[in-house]
């Protein structure tokens, strides 16, 4: 198995054509497909399956793809720090969707600076946080823990050979347009937010309330709404009175002070923190940032 071979099934999954892998690769592609079976031979499983329409993978096929990517990635990783002769250090963060984790992202930029640094921050899907701290395409990965999804949570961690530090616990707060109905509340219940849409972010394949960023996630909500990002949670919440259940702390800086967090009367505790790779040392970069969102621990309490 070499990295070339790696990188053919990788194009050839991608393009879900051989002959339009061969076309990307400069290669026939009568030889990308002996590559292909001496591939699969070796490793003992099917990665393809072929039709006149073209190829599917099979589940087999996924879960190598998978490991094939995250071995690419590492290499690519590598390749620029050493070999090309790039002179920057990098530093990148993975975040479930908090404007907190971001400001603090910022602050950090703003103490270091740009010159000796290329920096990097993932606001993204659970599973996404974790994969790119795994794959060590983030040096830390900030989520939060439940009595809920806890269990599962930390398996998976142990799996993956990463470990969760603790920041800070908060209660549930209801986040919302400070035009909405029921800002004036100083508690709101679930059952008076039974008749607006809750929003939630978009897990994608791994939609489990496991990996869910909102608590209560396997509350029998009347009406739901998913989306992709913070921007478009923000418009739902003034478009269409919609709200989001979160730890409460907001950054107006970043996205204004058109909104409000209220306690929720049927609050949980969330343990907000970090993952990171076990046995590895943080970076100066690393300890700098989780100082930074160390500072959000007292407007939490």
């Amino acid at each position: 198995m070499t990295l070339q071979q790696l990188r053919q099934v990788i194009t050839i999954s991608t393009s879900r054509s051989m002959n339009e892998a061969a076309k990307k690769l400069f290669v026939s592609q009568p030889n990308l497909s002996a590559v292909v079976k001496e591939l699969e031979e070796e490793i003992g499983i099917t990665i393809f399956i072929r039709s006149n329409r073209g190829i599917a993978i099979t589940p087999e096929g996924e879960e190598f793809l998978g490991y094939a990517r995250q071995v690419v990635e590492q290499y690519q990783l590598l390749e620029s720090r050493y070999i090309s002769g790039e002179t920057k250090k990098k530093f990148s963060v993975s975040m479930q969707h908090y404007s907190f984790a971001v400001k603090a992202f910022v602050e950090l930029v703003k103490e270091v600076g740009m010159e000796e640094y290329e920096f990097a921050v993932h606001e993204t899907q659970t599973n996404q946080v974790i994969e790119n701290v795994r794959s060590m395409k983030s040096e830390i990965g900030v989520l939060f823990l439940s009595e809920l999804n806890e269990a599962v949570l930390m398996k998976l961690f142990n799996e993956y050979d990463l470990v969760f530090e603790e920041l800070f616990v908060c209660d549930t707060y209801v986040y919302l347009w400070k035009g909405h109905p029921l800002a004036n509340y100083e508690m709101i219940s679930m059952e008076d937010l039974e008749t607006y849409p809750c929003l939630a972010f978009e897990q994608g394949q791994n939609n489990s309330f496991y990996f869910s960023e909102e608590m209560k996630s396997t509350y029998d909500y009347k009406r739901v709404i998913k989306a992709d990002d913070r921007a478009t949670m923000l418009n739902l919440m003034i478009g269409l009175k919609g709200y989001t259940l979160c730890c409460g702390i907001i950054s107006e800086e970043l996205n204004g002070n058109d909104y409000l967090s209220i306690p929720l009367k049927e609050s949980e505790k969330m343990h907000i923190g970090y993952i990171r790779h076990k046995g590895i040392k943080l970076s100066p970069m690393g300890e700098i940032y989780l100082k930074e969102l160390r500072k959000y621990g007292n407007s939490a309490s």
